[in-house]
This record gives structure tokens, C-alpha cells and sequence, in this order.
């Protein structure tokens, strides 16, 4: 009997410490803006709380990225209270889907790091003030003509990123284990220019075939380039 009251005693002091205790609380963990232009700026407003006992203070915030900017209006708050954490995310030079997280450090016991998160899409501009990347080919397809059965042939097509931003090349896939693809580089900064090395091996083929080599980059406007070989293999 006396172990069970002890162990009810132990219980409640620890319930009564916890209730004692800071604790954060926060409403809206996560906030969708939507779609907005390059170059505009969100500004959300995470209202912190603090459902504990004791005082709660706020150590520290930090975003996952420079765009993104918080700073809560009070960093101390006595139980009952409530504060505004103030993010603001600018869209400059950013462009596509958008997920930035915001790391929140209290002195809260029993959770002291929580995750806000600040996500949305942020499209292109157009005219002279755009800031985006873009992949251009001269061409994008090349006849081999006639080749003999167990040559393989190649071709070099070349590249250029015509934006005014850095250009990241995140995937080359070729249709075809025959086809071979080789990139001179997977960044190109804003007007420099890059080779992509195509292989056709005709190896145990014959007639007239064509195969693509898939290219996906950062480009917003146009993500997924297509480039097309054709041969007739005699």
C-alpha cells in the first residue's frame, strides 16, 4: 500500500512540475502562400504561445535559407502570454516550388525544438527584370543517315544557359541502354556553354530507328528538354 501512495505522490509531483514548467505552443505549424511572382516578398505571422507554468523564453530562430527572414516581437513570455514570430520570405532570384523551415530553440523541457514550416510556388517573370535560367539548344535533333550494323556513332549537341541565373542540370535519361549521354557539365552560370556527347552503339540493330535523350534542369519555363537521334542501321 505504501508503494502504491508513493508512486501516486511520485506521479503528481512530476505532473505538477511539468504543469509548472514552460511549454510552447503553437497554432499553425505550417503556412501554403500560394503561387506569387519572382521578386515579390510573403510575410506570415506565427503567433507563439506559451501554456506552461513558468517562464518561457525563446533562445533562438533560425531559417533553413537567407531569403527568409524571422524575428519574434518579444522573447520572453510569462505563462498565459503570446508573442508574433514575423517571417518574411523574398521570392528574388527564386523560382518553382518553395519550402523553407523555420527552426524555433526554447528553454520548453519537453519539446524545445519545434519545425515551422513557409512553403508555396514561385513563378517566373517575364521582361527585362526576369532572373531565372533557361536551356537553350540550337537544335535538338540529328540524323545519323545510313550506318552499318555495330558502329557506333556519335554526335555532340551544345548548349547554352541564355537566363540571367545559374542553370543546374539534375537528370539525363536516355531511352534506350544503346544510347549513351555524356555532359560536359551540370552548371552553367548565366551565358556560358556546355556539350552534351551523344552515343548511338547499332549493335544487333537494324532498319530505321530513333532514340531521346531526356535532359531535366532548374529552367522553370521549360524544366524537360527532349533531343531526338535517328538512324537507319543497314
Amino acid at each position: 500500500m505504501k508503494k502504491i501512495l508513493f508512486l501516486i505522490a511520485a506521479f503528481s509531483t512530476l505532473s505538477f512540475a511539468q504543469l509548472l514548467g514552460p511549454k510552447i505552443v503553437v497554432q499553425q505549424m505550417e503556412y501554403d502562400f500560394g503561387q506569387i511572382s519572382q521578386g515579390e516578398k510573403v510575410t506570415h505571422v506565427f503567433v507563439i504561445s506559451n501554456a506552461g507554468g513558468d517562464l518561457l523564453e525563446i533562445k533562438d530562430v533560425k531559417p533553413s535559407c537567407g531569403c527568409t527572414v524571422a524575428e519574434p516581437d518579444k522573447k520572453s513570455l510569462a505563462p498565459g502570454e503570446s508573442t508574433n514570430l514575423v517571417v518574411t520570405f523574398d521570392s528574388k532570384g527564386r523560382y518553382g516550388k518553395q519550402k523553407k523551415i523555420i527552426r524555433v530553440t526554447t528553454n520548453d523541457p519537453e519539446n524545445p525544438v519545434i519545425m515551422l514550416t513557409l512553403k508555396g510556388k514561385v513563378t517566373a517573370p517575364t521582361g527585362e527584370n526576369a532572373t531565372y535560367p533557361i536551356l537553350y539548344f540550337p537544335e535538338t535533333q540529328h540524323d545519323f543517315g545510313k550506318v552499318k550494323e555495330g558502329t557506333v556513332v556519335e554526335y555532340i549537341f551544345r548548349f547554352q544557359n541564355t537566363g540571367k541565373a545559374p542553370l543546374k542540370i539534375s537528370d539525363v535519361k536516355t531511352s534506350c541502354g544503346c544510347t549513351a549521354a555524356l555532359l560536359s557539365s551540370e552548371r552553367l552560370a548565366p551565358g556560358e556553354e556546355g556539350t552534351l556527347k551523344v552515343e548511338l552503339d547499332t549493335s544487333k540493330r537494324s532498319g530505321k530507328m530513333s532514340r531521346t535523350i531526356t535532359i531535366t534542369s532548374n529552367d522553370p519555363k521549360d524544366p524537360v528538354k527532349i533531343l531526338t537521334v535517328y538512324a537507319d542501321v543497314q
